[in-house]
């Protein structure tokens, strides 16, 4: 009988691909997905790669900001059965529940506005307000540019508080930028109270926070109001361009600990080779080039903000809120030179020599 070590040592032995989701698995998902789409759906959802929308994304609510392609709502249960089967060949298991979970709240946050209505603790205006914005579960849009498998090829999948942009070459993907949000962060009343979505993007942050001294604090946090979006929000040309707060080479060995956990609950939502092969470059490139930067408080339910910051990627998360209570977030993560797959382009076109 075989030892656990002797299955260990065969599986170290076997190629990666085995054990991931690759970019075949997600070509022939959307493949699949397209299938199950009349003629008058696939006129919704096919753009030219070329389509300038491929390279457009937001966070706002369908109301205030239209979205191209096919909204999610009105699919069949057999187009939705196979959407849901790209989704799960793109994204972790963790990923997979964070975007169903991010849907879903919208339907939250409407009965959260009823209930608060209901008992008198709003305006019959601000309510219709809140609903011509058009959050809702359905109200969420795919658009697919170029055709699955073919290089390259892209897929891009909003609504309010998320934004999944893929781009492929046929053989790798990027994921860049990769959006998510929360409304409310923490769920404060009604049956779903408690429910914290984006829980370890905040959590772990806090966690890291305070583990450094009171030296290394006073490197780390900036003495500024706390922004009211993140900066590198697709409203705005902006870019973080300079490293702010402390150096992570200046982190104990516990603390650099911390940080990896951090920076994992952005970049595992992927499926396991992308997320691998990120956190692989990162580790080439070296933790210590890293920065960490924070605004605000260091305790939840109150305004904050931080910045991680390497030569390879960004991270960005606010946590504000209209009533300034950090229960509204915003994150975003992204490869430098790689949104909308860039530098993945770059080296196909050249490799190709187009």
């Amino acid at each position: 009988m075989k030892s656990r070590s002797t299955y260990l040592f065969i599986a170290l032995l076997l190629p990666l691909s085995l054990f991931s989701q690759n970019s075949d698995r997600i070509h022939q998902a959307t493949k699949a997905f397209l299938a199950t789409l009349n003629q008058d759906e696939l006129k919704k959802v096919n753009y030219s790669f070329q389509d300038s929308l491929r390279k457009k994304w937001t966070n706002l609510p369908v109301g205030m900001v239209p979205r191209p392609g096919i909204q999610y709502g009105s699919l069949s249960d057999k187009s939705r059965l196979a959407f849901h089967r790209v989704l799960s060949a793109l994204l972790s298991s963790q990923g997979y529940l964070k975007t169903t979970s991010i849907m879903q709240l919208d339907d939250i946050l409407n009965t959260l506005y009823q209930e608060a209505y209901d008992k008198g603790e709003i305006k019959k205006e601000f309510l219709t307000q809140m609903q011509k914005l058009n959050w809702a579960h359905g109200n969420y849009y795919i658009s697919i540019f170029g055709t699955p498998g073919d290089a390259p090829w892209g897929m891009n999948f909003g609504g309010h508080h998320m934004a999944l942009s893929l781009t492929s070459d046929g053989k790798k993907i990027s994921m860049s930028p990769y959006f998510i949000g929360t409304d409310p962060s923490e769920v404060k009343s009604s049956k779903y109270a408690g429910l914290r979505v984006l829980s370890k993007e905040e959590d772990y942050g806090f966690m890291l926070i305070n583990m450094l001294s009171d030296n290394q604090k006073s490197k780390a946090i900036l003495q500024q109001a706390v922004p009211k979006d993140i900066i590198t929000s697709p409203n705005s040309q902006q870019r973080i361009d300079s490293y702010y707060g402390i150096a992570v080479k200046e982190f104990t060995d516990a603390q650099k600990a911390m940080l990896k956990i951090l920076i994992q609950e952005y970049i595992h939502n992927f499926e396991h080779e992308k997320s691998h092969q990120m956190m692989d470059k990162i580790a080439a490139t070296g933790m210590d080039k890293i920065y960490f930067a924070w605004v605000g408080s260091l305790e939840n339910n109150k305004s904050h903000y931080y910045i991680i910051n390497g030569p390879d990627f960004l991270i960005e998360y606010d946590n504000v809120g209209f009533q300034n209570d950090g229960n509204h977030i915003h994150a975003i993560l992204r490869e430098k030179g790689n949104d909308f797959g860039a530098d993945l382009l770059k080296m196909h076109y050249l490799d190709s020599k187009h």
